[in-house]
């Protein structure tokens, strides 16, 4: 997945279509995406020694990863993204739009093999 924490994402899809905002965490195996003001719902929490008040809480839920698309940071729009090798043998993000590279995915093969080395011992 493209996808990470810390990412400004657009929804392109739903309730809160066209908003762009910040990824706060990312599960994986779910496909689901927790973005900052995005499907926000209201808990309503019992009064206890822990919450003396009680009351409706606010919060975001998650949103599958399908209906979201990262914001370039260089172009500025909502694109999709691609894998490609970088000279060092490192592989990166990259922005379908103007070709911009977005973040780095994977360590070139010999710092991984420099990581494994040092595990090892």
């Amino acid at each position: 997945m493209h996808i990470r924490v810390g990412d400004t994402v657009e929804v392109i899809c739903g309730d809160g279509r066209g908003q762009q905002s910040k990824v706060l965490s990312v599960d994986h195996q779910a496909g689901k995406a927790v973005v900052e003001g995005v499907n926000r719902v209201y808990k309503h929490m019992r009064r206890s020694q822990r919450n003396p008040q009680g009351g409706r809480l606010s919060k975001e839920m998650p949103v599958q990863i399908s209906n979201v698309m990262l914001v370039c940071p260089a172009c500025n729009q909502a694109t999709r993204t691609g894998a490609r090798r970088v000279t060092d043998g490192s592989k990166e993000r990259f922005c379908k739009k103007c070709g911009a590279g977005a973040g780095q995915i994977a360590p070139s093969p010999s710092k991984r093999s420099q990581k494994q080395g040092a595990k090892s011992k």
